[in-house]
């Protein structure tokens, strides 16, 4: 199948083993590091299908796609760097027809350390296998990137994509405080809050 893995990364050493091991079926896998401190960069060096690229991070749609720029075919799926394709999505891809006007959306399993959540939002499918010739991930939103899909078909793959989100509780708040700046930063001034929404929030997501 001519489909190119694109992953973003940056001081991923304790995942990204696990997840390129999950690819070694797929003749190319797009590694695109920003600024890797620890050993991520000579891990991804070690499996012969990556084609390693280093380059800037302009928040994570507009690296994405500056990623997926990197992929020789015109098919690309994004997977993070602490996430694993399992054997029922690969034996999906092997066979299944795809369509350029179809946006195709992965399964996604939510873990803590080893311990799947199936509730409070951690299974989910998520736009992530698309024709770079069709469209791409919008590049305004810094946090909640996506796949674009206006007046394209989407359609759920079997398989799933297994994602080991946290190893820790120190970790998830480190994350949490990462993306909430973020967060906080690209929607100044378009977003109003108060004690009452974020307390019924809370609630819902509890």
């Amino acid at each position: 199948k001519n489909i190119s893995v694109v992953i973003i990364v940056k001081n991923s050493e304790n995942t990204i083993k696990r997840t390129l091991n999950s690819l070694v079926d797929f003749c190319e896998v797009i590694v695109y590091d920003n600024g890797s401190t620890d050993e991520t960069i000579n891990i991804a060096k070690s499996f012969p299908n990556v084609n390693l690229v280093e380059g800037e991070f302009k928040g994570f749609g507009w690296t994405k796609n500056q990623a997926a720029s990197f992929a020789k075919n015109d098919w690309v799926m994004i997977i993070d760097s602490d996430e694993v394709a399992n054997k029922g999505l690969l034996e999906e891809l092997k066979i299944k027809m795809l369509d350029n006007n179809t946006v195709y959306r992965l399964n996604s399993n939510g873990y803590y350390k080893n311990t799947q959540v199936k509730y409070c939002g951690w299974t989910l499918t998520v736009k992530r296998l698309y024709n770079k010739n069709i469209t791409s991930f919008n590049d305004k939103d810094e946090v909640h990137e996506h796949v674009l899909s206006n007046g394209l078909k989407e359609e759920v793959l079997k398989g799933s994509i297994n994602h080991y989100s946290y190893s820790s509780i120190s970790e998830l708040i480190i994350k949490a405080d990462r993306y909430s700046t973020l967060f906080a930063s690209n929607n100044a001034g378009k977003k109003s809050s108060s004690p009452a929404k974020a307390f019924f929030n809370g609630l819902y997501s509890f």
